[in-house]
Formats: C-alpha cells, structure tokens, sequence
C-alpha cells in the first residue's frame, strides 16, 4: 500500500504515544494486534502511517527530529517502545494564537510550556508545508480550549485539500459552517473530541446502555478525573475547560434513555496531581432505581494511562480518513466520527456506530441514521 502520509499539530503526550505505537507495531509487535480494534483498514496496516510534518511552540521540540521530540519535556507518557527510528521530520515552529494558557508559562519545568523562540508561521506557510510533504491526514493534537489556534489549522488543512481529523473538544466537525465548507471542498473532516480505547468515557456509556437497556432508572450520576499531565494541567484555567465539559457530558446524556437534568449530572476533569503524571483516574458513580422503585447504586474506579489510551484509536481515526479521502468523499466522515468521538455531529448507541463503522471501512453503502438512537 501507499503510505498514508501523517501531519500532527501538538507534539504532547497523545501524539508521543502515537508515534511510539507506529513504531511498536512496525517492528516488536508487528505480529500482534493487541491493543487495536483493526489491524488492516482499507488495506493499511499500522506500518504504513508515516509522520511527515510536525507543529509544535515549544523551544525544547522546534528543530528536533519528530522521533527525539516526542520524548522530550513537558512529555511524561509511558515510553513502551524502546526504539524509534528517526523520522526525518523536524518539529516546525507553529502559530502560538491561544494554543497556550498564561498559567502554563508559568509552571514548573517538567509541566510548563517553553515558547520558542523563532517566527510563527502565517497561514500560507502551514498550508505550503503541508502541500509540500504531500500530507494526507492532519491530526490536532493542540491543548483543550485551543480555538483559535484549532481554527487556524483546520483552515490550513481545507485549502491545502488534507483531511483534517480533530482531536480535541474544540468544536468544528459539529459545527455546521465547518462541515458545510470541507462538504464543499471535497475534504474529509471526522471530530470532535477523540474517544479513549476504554476510557471514562465509553466505560460510562456502556454503563448507563446497560442501565437503559435493563429497565433500570437513572437518577443522577458523576464521572470524576484526575491526572498528572500537561492536559489536566491546562484546564485548571475554567475558561478552558468549558468545551470539554460539553463534549463529556454530551456523551453520557446521549446514552440514557431520558436526558437528566443538569444538578443531576456531573461530568468533567476535576483536578491535576502531578505525581499521576500522565495516569488519569476516574471516579464513577451511578445512582438509580430498580424494580418496584428500589434503590441502588454503583461505583467504580478505573486508572489508565492516559495517552496511549487513545493512540490505537488515532491509527484507526487516520485510516478511515485517508480511506475516505481515496474513495473521494468530503465533509463530515459520520461513521468513524460517532464510533470513535466524544462529540460527533450525530450521537448514535455504541452498538449502532461500531455497525455503521464496519459496513464504512468495507465500503458499503451506509443505512440511514436510525432516529431511536440518534440522541441530542
């Protein structure tokens, strides 16, 4: 196969373990397929990803080869692959825009962010960088609450005719004025907000289904998190946070039968404690009624480390957009957009959008969107 030829915008943790996982699965762990849902796409194996430009605002990544980058401070994944081979991409200088918080020039150096140095690129810059590595994919791996500079790119990636998959709750593939303009275009575009493997988020979504599904009456529920990486530090800024906030919520809500009232609903990041590093707790409670208006409840705990959590569902969130983009299609891919996104432009049950992403992948002709488990 041709390679698919792989931009990201936010060299952080998500992207250190995507590019670690490239790796893994191209050599060590070429022969297994633990860890991901779909070893071939469209013919694509996770081998066949290559990282061909990188954005990054940080003095310690621009200049540095994207295989030393991933590595390098306010980084501090998991390091599960013990070798990565040199890209020969270097990390470029990116806008700045509101891509980083006050408070994080101000923390400590394994937490803080260093601004280089060097001249920010303008939009025709990014968008020649892009045409000229023949990119395929943009990945935007940018800080939550990053609007403007989200923007930036998702523009960069539509007038230089790459997909544009968005990975943070920074809403465009949602918004109708961006999937009007790539449907436009002729541009695949799958966002918002990238769903963990087995996250707090799918774990809490199954759950309430199931509660659901079993004529058990949700009444009220909370997912707590904590973690110790750069991400959860970010959003100590409120401001920053709310989107986020959103996306979860909207996740969960879709899945109930009944949508809850606000006070009885609480979904979001809670605090950042650094020693977790990039290890994210989650505290779930769920409280209902069974038969007869009995009551009960339940509470779980689930700890995960973080990046790598997500990194097998980027490989795949890439494959269905470079399949896309092969077969011609623009605007709004729905099918891996429900399947793998916090909050997609249709809400569909986790059941329904793993069917519509299997008959995508095999190039069938999609059924229309069934109104009982379209939820908003």
């Amino acid at each position: 196969m041709t390679p698919i030829n792989v931009a990201i915008a936010g060299v952080g943790n998500c992207a250190s373990s995507l590019v670690q996982g490239i790796a893994h699965y191209s050599n060590g762990g070429a022969n297994e397929a633990i860890g991901l849902s779909h070893w071939d796409v469209g013919g694509w194996r996770p081998k066949d990803l290559r990282i061909v430009a990188a954005f990054d605002v940080d003095r310690r990544k621009v200049g540095l080869d994207v295989a030393e980058a991933i590595f390098a401070k306010p980084n501090c994944t998991t390091i599960f692959c013990d070798h990565v081979a040199p890209t020969g991409t270097l990390v470029r200088m990116g806008p700045v825009l509101d891509g980083v918080a006050p408070h994080m020039l101000e923390a400590s150096e394994d937490r803080s962010f260093r601004v280089a140095d060097a001249a920010q690129p303008n939009l025709d810059d990014v968008i020649e960088t892009l045409k000229r590595s023949e990119t395929h994919v943009l990945m935007n791996y940018l800080p939550v609450g990053s609007q403007k500079a989200t923007e930036f790119y998702a523009e960069a990636a539509l007038k230089a005719g790459v997909a544009f998959v968005n990975n943070i709750p920074v809403f465009i593939a949602s918004n109708p004025d961006w999937a009007k303009r790539f449907a436009e275009a002729g541009v695949p575009l799958i966002g918002d907000d990238i769903k963990a493997q087995l996250g707090a988020t799918i774990v809490h979504r199954t759950l309430t289904d199931l509660f659901a599904r079993r004529g058990v009456r949700l009444d009220r529920t909370y997912q707590l998190n904590t973690g110790g990486n750069t991400d959860f530090l970010n959003m100590l800024a409120r401001d920053r946070l709310e989107s986020k906030k959103k996306s979860k919520t909207e996740a969960v809500q879709s899945a109930t039968d009944r949508r809850l009232d606000d006070d009885n609903i609480h979904v979001g990041p809670s605090d950042y404690v650094a020693w977790q590093n990039d290890n994210k707790v989650c505290f779930l409670r769920m409280e209902g009624q069974l038969f007869g208006g009995v009551p009960m409840n339940i509470e779980l705990r689930l700890s995960v480390e973080d990046s790598p959590n997500s990194a097998g569902v980027a490989i795949d969130l890439i494959r269905c957009a470079a399949l896309a983009r092969a077969r011609g299609i623009g605007g709004v891919i729905s099918a891996p957009a429900s399947s793998f996104c916090k909050h997609p432009p249709v809400q569909l049950a986790d059941s329904e959008a793993h069917r519509q992403l299997e008959a995508f992948i095999r190039g069938e002709e999609l059924d229309a969107v069934p109104a009982a488990v379209t939820r908003h």
